[in-house]
C-alpha cells in the first residue's frame, strides 16, 4: 500500500525556517505533479506550492519569495523549504502527489506552528 509520509514540522519563531519532507513508501509509479497544501484552523485547505514532473514550480502569492518547493524523482520525494516564517503560516501542511493515471495521494499532515 502506498503511503506519503511527511516530516519536518514543528514550532519555530517568526522569521525562522523549516524544511518539510515527504516521501512515498510502497510501490508507486507514474508520479506526475507533487504539491504542498495547508489548512489553518477554521480555514479551508489551500494550495501552497506545486511542482510539475519537469521541475517547474508554482506558488501561492502569500509565500512567493519565502518558500521553495523541490523534488527528487528517484527518491519519490518532495520538499518545502520555508523561510521568513510568519504567524499566518501556522497550519497543518499536507503532501500531495498525483499519478499520470489520475490517482491522487495525500499524506496525513504535519503541523507547523509559528510563534510571534
Amino acid at each position: 500500500q502506498v503511503q506519503l509520509v511527511e516530516s519536518g514540522g514543528g514550532l519555530v519563531q517568526a522569521g525562522g525556517s523549516l524544511r518539510l519532507s515527504c516521501a512515498a513508501s510502497g510501490g508507486i509509479f507514474g508520479i506526475d505533479t507533487m504539491a504542498w497544501y495547508r489548512q489553518a484552523p477554521g480555514k479551508q485547505r489551500e494550495l501552497v506550492a506545486h511542482i510539475t514532473n519537469t521541475g517547474r514550480p508554482s506558488y501561492t502569492d502569500s509565500v512567493k519569495g519565502r518558500f521553495a518547493i523541490s523534488r527528487e524523482n528517484a527518491k519519490r520525494a518532495v520538499y518545502l523549504q520555508m523561510n521568513s516564517l510568519k504567524a499566518e503560516d501556522t497550519a497543518v501542511y499536507y503532501c500531495y502527489m498525483s499519478r499520470t493515471d489520475g490517482i491522487a495521494l495525500w499524506g496525513k499532515g504535519t503541523l507547523v506552528t509559528v510563534s510571534s
